[in-house]
């Protein structure tokens, strides 16, 4: 299927490795230019070659924050110079720590906050005046299944991904007139870097990768993990033409995890 994406720009957020890097990657394959950015430089010019290699659409790195007001206007603003416009915003972050309530101070809070909502919001206003001049631009944010489901020890994630989430919801009526679709994407259990790290760190002799792996999927319908592409192949659609009617969703990639009906 021809998703339609050649001679769209998009900007990708924590594009170094897992869901960012796979989403990058997705775009490219479907012939977009693709402006990436994270805040390892070494690890996002690698990603930037890979691309490259794949022969289809214009890579642009450039080291960037998204924390960083100054560095959030830089890509922009690079993206714009290289590429002429911006069609599609990918809104990605390393998520906030894991922990109870009472484990988390003020600055915890502020530290989240900074990260997961207002990243998020700092982008939108800086690429809407963009997407309006393309009269069919796409926000996409990669956010959690703790939107749509328990998720132990996540109050911080859940928290602040819930206000990306309205936002979003607020943006899409407001954008709609502009044909701006607004949507999010909540991964469920995909095998990135950070899913890794929460892995038992010294597991019973004689564990495999494997068992580990199916322990912690024994609770999904489709008793495995996802990979990385799955999630990207959902936001690429989503970034498509082809998915110009769809706007003010969230929707789940969890291989059946969220037994919710809604």
């Amino acid at each position: 299927m021809d998703l339609q994406l050649k001679g769209k720009t998009a900007l990708v957020l924590a594009a170094s490795k897992g869901l960012g890097k796979a989403c990058a990657m997705a775009l490219a394959m479907e012939g977009a230019d693709v402006v990436i950015g994270a805040r390892d430089r070494h690890a996002l010019e690698k990603t930037a070659d890979e691309i490259r290699t794949l022969g289809k659409g214009r890579v642009l790195a450039v080291s960037t924050d998204v924390n960083n007001p100054e560095e959030a206007e830089r890509i922009v603003t690079a993206a714009v110079s290289e590429f002429g416009r911006v069609d599609i915003l990918v809104n990605n972050a390393g998520g906030p720590p894991f922990g109870k309530f009472e484990s988390f101070d003020e600055a915890a809070w502020q530290s989240a906050f900074e990260l997961t909502l207002l990243s998020t919001v700092r982008f939108c206003r800086l690429v809407i005046p963009h997407l309006k001049k393309t009269g069919s631009g796409r926000i996409i944010n990669i956010t959690s299944l703790a939107v749509k489901t328990y998720l132990a020890n996540s109050v911080l994630s859940t928290s602040l991904r819930l206000g990306v989430t309205g936002m979003a919801k607020m943006l899409s009526d407001e954008l709609g007139p502009d044909n701006i679709t607004v949507n999010n994407v909540a991964p469920g259990l995909i095998l990135t870097d950070r899913v890794k790290d929460t892995f038992p760190k010294n597991p019973p002799p004689g564990t495999t990768f494997e068992q580990l792996l199916a322990e912690r999927a024994k609770d999904i319908p489709l008793r495995r993990i996802g990979r990385p592409e799955e999630l990207a192949a959902l936001v690429t659609f989503l970034a498509s033409p082809l998915a110009g009617y769809i706007t003010g969703a969230t929707i789940q990639c969890d291989g059946g995890a969220v037994r919710s009906p809604f």
